[in-house]
């Protein structure tokens, strides 16, 4: 299977203890095997990969990071993030497939021998006048290549994708959702959004009112369930922006069921970079996709 990739340039992380398990929500959980691969898509992409061991093909669940807008953060950005919450998906039986954006981590270096360049395609502009719409379009152009690519591949199973993200990789789910791709079955945002915090300062976004008028336009064409979770004590998207959010998206039409979950930790921002916080939001996650399985 992994050979099929031909850009594949990192291999087995580790192994799940053999054997199966019984989960708190009464699943069997199954063994799983964790890589690194190079995904020869569109915009070349280094991805961290968790999946059931076996030759599948599986159910695909791919997983959106979030933006950093400096250039030197960028390049050390993390190549495996929410690796506990992506184990989570794949020990119930999906292959999840969580890339680095181009212009993250070894893609914000130019690297040629990779087929990595510095790419950075999801800006928004200026405060002044933010392009919040197409700086999440963008950034859902590369859910739509990892899932026809392993689709083709016959990694996953076809017409079986769910896509999770956060903070701006959920925005780009978000605007993934109006595009209602026939392969793409439900979508989970946690803390989406874009512009959050202005000058590192708490509760400042960007432009709020344009956030909230780019989440209605998203909402006018999305007909794919989703499920949006935000947390108290999120301080770049607190509950008043995130309730408008949600109200401007399902008033123009858009399915999207809201959860407001307690404050957590100091910044419940990260919230789902926590292992800690998997009992509180896996419940949610389980029946949504019990509801759209």
């Amino acid at each position: 299977m992994v050979r099929s990739l031909s850009l594949c340039i990192a291999l087995l992380v580790a192994l799940a203890a053999p054997g199966f398990c019984q989960g708190v929500d009464n699943r069997t959980l199954l063994p799983i095997q964790e890589e690194i691969w190079a995904l020869p898509v569109t915009l070349p992409t280094v991805a961290y990969v968790v999946r059931p061991v076996g030759n599948g093909p599986f159910p695909l669940a791919v997983m959106n990071h979030g933006v950093s807008l400096n250039p030197h953060e960028r390049s050390f950005f993390p190549l495996v993030e929410f690796r506990d919450a992506a184990m989570w998906f794949a020990r119930r039986g999906y292959l999840v497939v969580a890339p680095t954006g181009p212009g993250y981590a070894a893609g914000a270096l130019d690297a040629p021998e990779l087929g990595l360049f510095s790419v950075f395609y999801s800006k928004i502009g200026g405060c002044e006048n933010p392009n919040f719409h197409d700086a999440g379009i963008a950034a859902a152009a590369l859910d739509k290549w990892i899932i026809d690519y392993m689709t083709e591949q016959k990694l996953a199973v076809p017409d079986s994708a769910i896509v999770i993200g956060q903070s701006a990789g959920g925005w780009a789910a978000i605007a993934l959702s109006s595009q209602n791709l026939p392969s793409v079955k439900a979508i989970i945002a946690f803390a989406a959004g874009r512009g959050g915090r202005v000058g590192g300062k708490p509760n400042n976004n960007c432009a709020p009112d344009k956030l909230v008028a780019a989440t209605a336009e998203f909402g006018r064409t999305a007909r794919v369930p989703m499920l949006w979770i935000y947390i108290e004590n999120d301080t770049f998207f607190g509950p008043n922006l995130s309730r408008r959010m949600h109200a401007a998206y399902t008033g123009a039409g858009g399915d999207a069921e809201y959860h407001l979950m307690p404050a957590f930790g100091n910044e419940g921002h990260f919230f789902i970079d926590s292992p800690g916080a998997i009992p509180q939001w896996s419940p949610l996650v389980s029946q949504f996709l019990d509801k759209h399985r």
